[in-house]
């Protein structure tokens, strides 16, 4: 199963990190594991765009966007072989990172193309 993880940001957009070498081994050993497929940090909204659809017309709204109660700092995507693993692989890269939230989504699979 894949999951992904997403780390929520500060007040500011931005992803905390209070041990950038300390990161750096985990992702070395979760890459190496084959558990970690993906990770990315997220630039702070102000560098971003929302685009909505309404009413068949979109509307692109520049960030940052300060109304947001929750934002997203970044994420790492995972195969593991339960929810519960994500939570424990969820956990590790927080006590690494600092004081934070993350949610755990499963990913859907798309049916192999025949």
């Amino acid at each position: 199963m894949r999951y992904m993880l997403i780390f929520k940001a500060d007040k500011d957009g931005v992803p905390a990190c209070k041990d950038l070498a300390e990161m750096g081994t985990l992702m070395d050993e979760l890459k190496q594991s084959g558990v970690l497929l993906g990770t990315e940090g997220l630039q702070p909204t102000s560098s971003g765009a929302r685009v909505r659809l309404a009413g068949g017309k979109f509307t692109t709204t520049d960030g940052p966007f300060a109304e947001a109660k929750e934002l997203i700092a970044g994420f790492a995507l995972v195969r593991v072989n339960s929810k519960d693993e994500a939570v424990e692989l969820s956990k590790r890269f927080l006590r690494v990172a600092g004081e934070g939230a993350s949610e755990i989504r499963e990913v859907i699979e798309s049916p192999a193309p025949r």
